[in-house]
């Protein structure tokens, strides 16, 4: 019952033969009793471990092994057995279905009568099962403390340290015979309060929260079960059987089988994070789905309470849901709980998933990253809970999504409906629409500690007055130095640059899709409706540049010849995202009237990988305005400054990277570039070279961002200064005036109006020093704000006229204006 992972029965026989051997038998019925009973009479111990020796039985049961075990003073070999019964095999897997609980019996766990029958008409459904075995010294030397507290004169934290560590062993002689796909912790709770450490740290809350131990430890213990994922075989089996048609009625799997084999390597070695891009309510079940076909264990999927509603929520725990709090404020005993909770599933490889966006993406796009699952991680490494844990970016991307409607809704400031029964049954309903293919991909595993080590956290044992369970940084305990103020920065840095490598690997395996594309082309013309050559004309291009990066793409043939494409838009009208008219010599397609925030996700989930591109048109724009000989100059600051007011809403490197970024952008524009050196002739030939592309990305990638921007921009400089500003209130407004400002024509696109590119361009404002506001007495400081306040306004207007001037040198669209 030692860590002897890997190890053959063989592997386990003692150098020096023991002179006993006490069987811990985990009997549910007097049926199971006999089965071992025969196997142990039968020699099923020298079998199995080549050890001749007198047999002890004794139940797997804490009290019966303090009294009659932990004394003994031999050294008895200590075996869990236990009697494993399995599922009818259908088509070469044996899996609980609904059938067999029609007939009131759960095939993993049948009750006495069907177990008399199975072993007399069935005999290949049950096995005897023993787990790794170890010697009663080395399960002393294994749990130290609690056989000090033997010593002492205390059996039970000793014997139950033995029975936990026969359940653990079982469960992985189980996993043996039924698969990684079940994987199932028990007796969590327990073994958490019984930890001498985590005793400690309830201690040390209570002095500083003064309240008493015992108070503090029962809170404790209530906040375990709320946490603690009580996972059962039978329910994982038929929830997945249950909610499979969810999504597989409605969407084609497609994934890359290839990579999961070398995740099923990685994973017999470290535990695996498993951490997806957020677009769908049924992201968990798709993942899933893919993961269980492919014989892994269930990921432990970490969620917020508002999810927790009956009858989901319990269903759900019983499959590995963890529900947390999605607040919970100064609580530092919960905020513990959950820290040690968390470290605990790393320690015991079990594999863990949860989406570091916070929630679902409104706008197509990543979001930027939540940090406070992150930093539990990172604490569970740096203080060796771990040896290390490997995360695994995730994009899971839809062609289609039958809840945009709702969604779109929300950012033009409609309220999220709240989760319930009502609401799982409309949704549910909801999914019942054919809705083409989603694609899961897998980005390259990212090692926890080597990574947090690159970005320069200490990664030491941290000191117990520096509490761990912060959501954005280590905060400060008593008597702290600013050498520890130094290293709590390093180490949420750490956390913060971990953050950006999972977004850039999920966008880096993310592909693009003929949806991404189609809204894309009809986003891009500005409430103009194309026919079907047109489309084609439009997207040619950009399919050319596609295949030569070679980014990751859907099916995108069906956008090559008129009949697929045909079927694609048609799709999308079904939708209610396009429009047809058929009243004229052909079908014309536009973006359904109200529907440019739902075409919006769609292209946006693709859109990164066009924003250097978008970001380079618009820098060479900027040095042909510019006289010679600065113009190369001039378009770096230009692509400088626009990464800079986009660092919130796309994931960009260092300032090196991402200039090696560009350059690499422009010699796939032009591989001859730098041998343009004529300052006389520089900016027409480089501008030559971009219309020659024949299309032009910045309006159709960045408009939208840049506009939401200035609605921002001028809110803000329309303030009195001295304002303090509430953001919601500040976002409401924004959303009104944008409406205004889209009747007047002062933005281009419906799509800029929300809460979320909203949110982002304030968080800008934030970063840029215009938030802050200034005391009423001091007019200079007000004035200087006020006035920066406008040159920020007046700087995205130089942008939109700069898009605007790109849009009007677009190849495609001056060919779609041809009569």
């Amino acid at each position: 019952m030692i860590d002897h992972r890997g190890d053959s029965p063989a592997q386990a026989q003692r150098a020096t033969t023991p002179e006993s051997v006490v069987a811990l038998v985990d009997a549910g019925s007097g049926v199971e009793r006999e089965l071992v009973g025969t196997w142990l009479t039968d020699g099923g111990i020298a079998k199995e471990f080549g050890v001749h020796a007198p047999v002890t039985q004794l139940d797997l049961d804490a009290g019966a092994i303090a009294t009659r075990l932990v004394g003994r003073h031999d050294d008895p070999l200590v075996v869990p057995v236990r009697v494993l019964w399995l599922p009818p095999e259908r088509d070469g897997v044996r899996r609980v279905t609904f059938a067999d609980l029609a007939l009131l019996s759960n095939p993993r766990k049948p009750h006495r009568l069907a177990q008399r029958r199975l072993i007399g008409k069935s005999p290949d459904r049950h096995v005897v099962l023993t787990g790794q075995p170890a010697l009663l010294s080395e399960l002393r030397a294994n749990n130290p403390e609690a056989a000090a507290l033997f010593a002492a004169g205390s059996a039970e934290p000793f014997a139950r340290a033995i029975v936990r560590a026969a359940l653990v062993v079982l469960e992985r002689a189980e996993r043996n015979v039924i698969g990684d796909r079940y994987k199932v912790p028990r007796l969590v709770a327990e073994e958490i309060l019984d930890s001498p450490e985590f005793l400690r740290r309830l201690d040390l809350i209570a002095d500083q929260i003064g309240a008493s131990p015992h108070e503090v430890y029962r809170r404790a213990e209530k906040g375990l079960e709320e946490l603690v994922a009580a996972q059962s075989r039978l329910v994982s089996d038929l929830f997945t059987q249950a909610m499979r048609p969810v999504h597989a009625s409605t969407w084609k799997v497609h994934t890359e089988e290839s990579g999961l084999a070398a995740l099923r390597a990685l994973n017999r070695r470290h535990p695996l994070v498993f951490l997806p891009s957020h677009r769908s309510y049924v992201d968990a079940f798709v993942l899933g789905d893919v993961l269980a076909r492919n014989d892994f264990p269930p990921n432990h999927v970490i969620g917020g309470a508002n999810l927790s509603f009956w009858p989901m929520g319990p269903i759900a725990r019983r499959t590995g849901t963890v529900f947390i709090r999605r607040s919970f404020g100064d609580d530092e005993v919960y905020k513990a709980v959950v820290e040690e909770y968390f470290a605990y599933l790393l320690a015991k490889r079990f594999n863990l998933e949860w989406y570091f966006e916070g929630g679902r993406t409104r706008t197509g796009k990543l979001r930027p990253p939540r940090y406070g699952l992150l930093n539990y991680l990172a604490a569970a490494v740096r203080s060796n809970r771990i040896d290390d844990v490997m995360l695994i970016p995730v994009s899971i991307t839809y062609e289609r999504l039958n809840e945009l409607g709702a969604i779109a809704t929300e950012q033009v400031g409609g309220k999220k409906k709240p989760e319930g029964l009502a609401w799982m049954a409309r949704y549910i309903r909801s999914q019942q629409h054919s809705a083409g293919h989603v694609y899961v991909s897998f980005g390259e595993p990212l090692s926890a500690r080597d990574r947090l080590a690159a970005h320069g956290d200490p990664l030491t044992t941290p000191p117990l007055s520096i509490p761990l369970h912060s959501t954005d940084s280590v905060l400060d305990g008593p008597g702290t130095t600013s050498h520890d103020e130094e290293t709590a920065e390093l180490e949420r840095k750490a956390v913060q640059r971990l953050a950006f490598e999972i977004a850039v690997g999920i966008n880096a395996v993310t592909p693009i899709t003929v949806n991404a594309l189609a809204t894309l082309a009809l986003l891009g013309v500005h409430e103009r409706a194309l026919t079907l050559g047109e489309v084609r004309a439009v997207l040619a291009p950009v399919l050319h540049y596609i295949e030569k990066r070679d980014l990751p793409r859907g099916e995108l043939d069906a956008l090559r010849d008129e009949q697929s494409l045909a079927v694609v838009l048609e799709q999308l009208s079904l939708a209610k995202v396009v429009t047809v008219y058929r009243g004229g010599l052909e079908p014309i397609y536009s973006i359904e009237s109200g529907a440019h925030l739902e075409a919006a996700f769609y292209r946006n989930s693709a859109v990164h990988w066009f924003i250097n591109r978008a970001i380079l048109e618009l820098s060479i724009l900027t040095a042909v305005d510019t006289p010679a000989p600065n113009q190369l100059k001039a378009g770096w600051d230009e692509a400088y400054r626009l990464r800079d007011l986009l660092k919130f809403d796309f994931f960009f490197p260092e300032r090196s990277e991402f200039a090696e970024q560009l350059t690499t952008e422009m010699l796939v524009l032009d591989p001859d570039w730098h041998s343009h050196t004529n300052e006389d002739t520089f900016g027409t030939d480089v501008l030559a070279t971009l219309t020659a592309s024949g299309f032009m990305m910045a309006h159709r990638a960045l408009r939208s961002f840049f506009d939401a921007q200035l609605v921002v921009a001028e809110r803000l400089a329309a303030r009195d200064p001295a304002e303090e500003i509430d953001r919601k209130q500040f976002i409401d407004e924004c959303v009104r005036v944008g409406k205004q400002m889209i009747l007047q024509q002062r933005l281009h696109s419906p799509e800029s109006v929300s809460t979320e590119l909203f949110t982002s361009a304030l968080k800008l404002a934030d970063n840029h020093g215009l938030l802050t506001p200034v005391e009423h007495d001091s007019a200079k400081r007000r004035s200087e704000l006020t006035e920066r306040r406008i040159e920020f306004a007046e700087r995205l207007r130089a942008i939109g006229n700069r898009i605007s001037q790109a849009a009007a040198l677009d190849p495609s669209n001056r060919l779609v204006r041809e009569p």
